[in-house]
């Protein structure tokens, strides 16, 4: 039997994190790409430091799309993050463009050709999840680390607080009684702030409002231990102060260590690649099955060959909050929807420029947009799974 009453902590990084300016880079790379060609292929990773990034990769697209433009959209994105200091600018920062043509030896295993549908990018293994914790059946520690930083975030893009940087990290560490979340015992919050006679106190009393707006009320009492910048001080950020990568904060995009994650990072990554696409597939299921009423926490597991269009295998568990059985449910859910690369695709609409705006406060728990941004949030399948179970 699982434990009932437990800690558990997950963190958070905000778009001004080294590691998040690089996925945004990226995914705004792949954006580029299908704004105009659907079908274009980007593997794309971007290195940020001191006024320097570098972006390299793969792609197979049109020409339009040149080394000048993505320079243009790189600045953009840096800009629309807030990065203006003297170590990581906008406009100063030196941006090199080293993409090149995907491999042939790729394409092939890949693409569609005469009666062979279209295969998967590489093999790999995903995860999807879904918990009756939030609204959003998300896990609560990393739900609330994420909304603590949009929080924070848009009081700094608004101008409701001009001291906060774009480089910031949180981390909640949540209390479940009775198997569930009721509180939070530890808040830690580091924000890069651009006055430096700040104290860690003065910190605490600027944030604090947000973080409280960000959880559920009742949620922090007197015995909430909180870590405002407990270096003392944090005015060097972004890639000024440490390098950034894209596809290093995968659990941070995900869920926040409650789940397994297969090990692909999802940005830079165009929808033919199942690590980005059978992963939102994954969560689109796992979702599905809770909202339908037949699990209260489900994991779903895929699996896939380089240049196989259909998955290897797919595994469901419900962590013995199930009502129904295992091994139908897997029957069923291979049959609602075609798990292929291109399948995914075409469900879920996955071929437009919908990817920068993941790039930051995970991928998942996000309402689903009108133009298909987090098309695999949407609960549409229930009525389909519950007749199907019958």
């Amino acid at each position: 039997m699982s434990r009932q009453d437990y800690l558990f902590t997950s963190e958070s990084v905000s778009e001004g994190h080294p590691d998040k300016v690089c996925d945004r880079i990226s995914d705004t790379v792949v954006d580029a790409y299908l704004s105009v060609a659907p079908e274009a292929r980007v593997a794309c990773e971007t290195l940020a430091t001191t006024n320097r990034v570098v972006i390299a990769g793969e792609v197979r697209g049109p020409s339009e799309i040149t080394a000048d433009y993505l320079t243009h959209l790189a600045r953009l994105a840096i800009k629309d993050i807030g990065y203006e200091q003297d170590g990581f600018h906008w406009h100063d920062a030196d941006i090199e463009v080293l993409l090149h043509a995907q491999s042939a030896d790729i394409a092939q295993g890949v693409d569609a050709a005469g009666n062979k549908d279209e295969g998967a990018g590489d093999q790999g293994i995903m995860f999807g999840y879904a918990v009756r914790e939030t609204p959003e059946l998300m896990p609560a520690p990393i739900y609330y680390a994420h909304r603590i930083l949009k929080r924070l975030a848009e009081a700094r893009h608004s101008g409701e607080s001009g001291t906060l940087g774009p480089d910031a990290k949180s981390q909640v560490t949540v209390r479940y009684a009775d198997g569930k979340p009721v509180g939070v015992t530890q808040i830690v919050v580091s924000t890069q702030h651009l006055d430096e006679s700040l104290s860690s106190n003065d910190v605490r009393a600027i944030i604090e409002p947000y973080v409280r707006e960000a959880l559920p009320d009742g949620w922090i009492d007197a015995k909430t231990v909180w870590h405002v910048n407990p270096t003392g001080k944090f005015v060097i950020g972004g890639p000024d102060g440490d390098a950034g990568l894209t596809g290093r904060k995968i659990i941070v995009d995900t869920y926040g260590g409650a789940a397994p994650h297969g090990g692909g990072a999802f940005s830079g990554k165009d929808p033919t690649k199942v690590d980005r696409s059978a992963a939102y597939a994954a969560r689109y299921l796992a979702k599905n099955v809770v909202a339908a009423d037949l699990a209260d926490r489900v994991t779903i597991q895929l699996s896939y060959a380089i240049g196989v269009a259909q998955p290897l295998s797919l595994y469901v568990d419900t962590h013995g909050t199930g009502r129904v059985d295992e091994a139908k449910l897997e029957d069923v859910l291979l049959k609602v929807i075609d798990l292929s690369p291109r399948g995914i695709r075409e469900h879920l609409s996955l071929n437009r420029p919908i990817y920068a705006r993941t790039s930051a406060y995970g991928h998942f728990g996000r309402p689903p947009e009108e133009d298909g941004g987090f098309s695999w949030e949407r609960i549409d399948l229930v009525d389909e799974l519950r007749s199907a179970i019958g």
